[in-house]
């Protein structure tokens, strides 16, 4: 295959690119997404939808107007995307100074945030100066020392003190090793399009096969505009007369060139856009005389070459890019960078809310992580440092997979104990500590207690921890080997006396015992397929089915008890909504009942003394 072949282009694609602090921007037809490596190596990527308005979507099409859509929106886009990629990059996950503190908690202003904007404004600030008022006031300055620079001299002047500028202004950035770097990216960039074009896989080897020049370059448009401008602005001073002549005062003449400058600038980026589209299409040899100055630009100053890992970035952004272009519905992605956390936590809230999920999860999430009791959270501002929004992050993404909140965790609160949960066994209610509270307040100095179905054994573990001084023995058994395996690790991570054993209710259960705790199945089977997801799909089903009417085990606790509980015993019970009464019905042999409610005001726990 010839070299003139193997560089012809196969394929087509409207997506274009920006470097930006180690990273790259690529930006597709619906979509921009920018990949950069932050300081742990990571190659974080945010994809966001372009989201243009009607009349914008209208202008971009029509000819000249679209030049200075796409100007207009391009600097917006890019400035923006220059600050978010140095907020990855540059991401200090110190402790926040007093500063720092005082604006979030005062304004919920970010100072890294203030510091790039400011940034963007100052260097705005400096473009101007350095392309539209330097030149200005050098020319004028040359003109009236030598009047007969005037005239048609005088814009010719200003286009090559604008060149020269420019020329100066790239050199000597590039003495900078942060440009550097910038300008390898830059080359990633072009070399990731010229591989897809070419219909190349984009693999690393691949793209770094490929040319750093291209054809649709910004570095070209930027020389591009530089000519038209001298053009343009040459023919408009002549035809209005912003001459020597005809403005004597060299400081109007400037200020009327500047004004001018100001007013034709949507037309120069007009005329200038079309023609590099229109350069793009041919690649003649009349095209690539024209394409000359601008591949020579990105040659001398704007790309040099990439190493793999910049390679990897850039090929990173296009492939999502042209994903976002292919599938209208893919979600958008955000950097992980930390911030100020009430709009964090906002932005959590409303993601967890359109994903069906409670939005008490991203408290949960926010307050473990912070260390911020849940109760304080909208008290306490203060900045996110990137190392707890990446935790707040992956915490966030298992959420959204629909596993419940406490598993992807690990652990829980029940009771003041720390009780690790998994898919073994179900998580621990709050209702459920009424029954354990009921428990330890019933206790008398050496009782034997039993805990049947203890699942994660919260509430065997609540109970020895809080009832140490009474000398009680504890027994906790379960149907499940995997339960019983949990529950003797959470014994040991709390450091309590408790006898496990496997066990079908008193299957294997010998003696008898003052109390008989027991929290067991009790949802209707019908009932199941209507939990919530995080329920039904996730908690263990033995742990939740309790036959066509919820009663199974009850009934079975009804007829088994009396061969296992001492006389003066209490058996208690949780039991479902609606089931207190059926279930007292079932144990007729007893002395007295009481019923208790749970938080919600529902019947929630039996005493059943016998």
């Amino acid at each position: 295959m010839s070299k003139k072949q193997k560089e012809k282009k196969v394929k087509c694609t409207s997506i274009g690119g920006q470097a930006v602090m180690e990273g790259v921007m690529m930006q597709g037809a619906t979509a921009y997404c920018t990949a950069v490596r932050d300081p742990e190596g990571v190659i974080q990527v945010e994809r966001l939808r372009l989201n243009r308005s009607p009349a914008a979507q209208k202008a971009s099409k029509i000819p000249f107007v679209r030049g200075v859509v796409n100007m207009f929106s391009s600097l917006v886009r890019g400035t923006k995307t220059l600050m978010r990629s140095a907020q990855v990059y540059g991401g200090d996950d110190e402790e926040p100074g007093r500063v720092q503190r005082w604006l979030a908690e005062k304004f919920k202003v970010d100072l890294m945030e203030a510091a790039t904007f400011i940034s963007a404004l100052l260097g705005v600030a400096l473009a101007i100066a350095l392309f539209m008022i330097l030149p200005q006031l050098a020319v004028g300055g040359l003109v009236g020392l030598f009047p007969a620079l005037g005239g048609v001299w005088e814009s010719v002047l200003l286009g090559v003190f604008k060149l020269i500028i420019f020329l100066a202004y790239l050199g000597l950035i590039l003495l900078l090793k942060d440009i550097q770097r910038l300008y390898r990216y830059h080359g990633a960039e072009h070399k990731t399009i010229n591989c897809y074009e070419k219909g190349l896989p984009l693999t690393p080897e691949n793209v770094e096969s490929c040319s750093r020049i291209h054809d649709r370059c910004g570095t070209s448009f930027l020389f591009i505009v530089l000519i038209i401008n001298i053009v343009i602005l040459s023919l408009v001073y002549w035809a209005v007369g912003i001459t020597p002549e005809k403005i004597p005062n060299g400081a109007l003449r400037v200020l009327a060139r500047l004004g001018m400058e100001i007013i034709l600038l949507p037309l120069i980026a007009g005329v200038s856009y079309e023609i590099l589209k229109l350069l793009a299409k041919f690649h003649g040899p009349v095209s690539l005389v024209l394409k000359s100055p601008g591949i020579l630009l990105q040659k001398v100053f704007t790309t040099r070459e990439p190493d793999r890992e910049m390679i990897e970035v850039a090929i990173a952004a296009f492939n999502a890019a042209a994903e976002m272009d292919a599938n209208p519905a893919m979600p958008e992605t955000h950097f992980i960078i930390g911030g100020i956390l009430s709009p964090l936590l906002a932005q959590t809230k409303k993601l967890f809310a359109e994903n069906g999920i409670d939005e008490s999860d991203a408290e949960w999430i926010y307050s473990i992580v912070l260390g911020i009791p849940r109760s304080s959270l909208e008290e306490k501002e203060r900045v996110v440092k990137p190392s707890e929004a990446k935790k707040i992050e992956e915490i966030v993404q298992k959420r959204l997979t629909g596993r419940p909140l406490w598993y992807v965790m690990g652990d829980t609160e029940f009771y003041g104990c720390k009780i690790k949960v998994d898919e073994r066994v179900l998580i621990p209610r709050p209702e459920t500590e009424i029954l354990a509270e009921h428990v330890i307040k019933t206790a008398e100095d050496g009782d034997k207690i039993l805990d049947l179905c203890t699942g994660s054994g919260c509430i065997a573990i609540a109970v020895a921890k809080n009832c140490k001084a009474k000398h009680v023995q504890i027994t906790a058994s379960d149907v499940s080997d995997a339960a019983i395996m949990l529950a003797k690790e959470n014994a040991n991570y709390n450091s309590v006396d408790i006898t496990f054993i496997q066990s079908d209710l008193f299957s294997k259960i010998h003696g008898r015992f003052n109390i008989i705790v027991c929290n067991p199945p009790y949802i209707k089977t019908s009932e199941i397929p209507t939990l919530q997801r995080e329920v039904r799909e996730w908690e263990p089903r033995i742990a939740l089915d309790g036959g066509d009417d919820g009663l199974d085990f009850y009934r079975r606790l009804a007829r088994e008890i009396p061969r296992y509980i001492a006389k003066g015993g209490m058996l208690m019970l949780e039991v479902g909504e609606g089931q207190a009464e059926e279930v007292l019905k079932l144990f007729e042999k007893r002395d007295y009942a009481m019923v208790v409610k749970d938080y919600s005001g529902v019947d929630r726990i039996l005493k059943i003394a016998f």
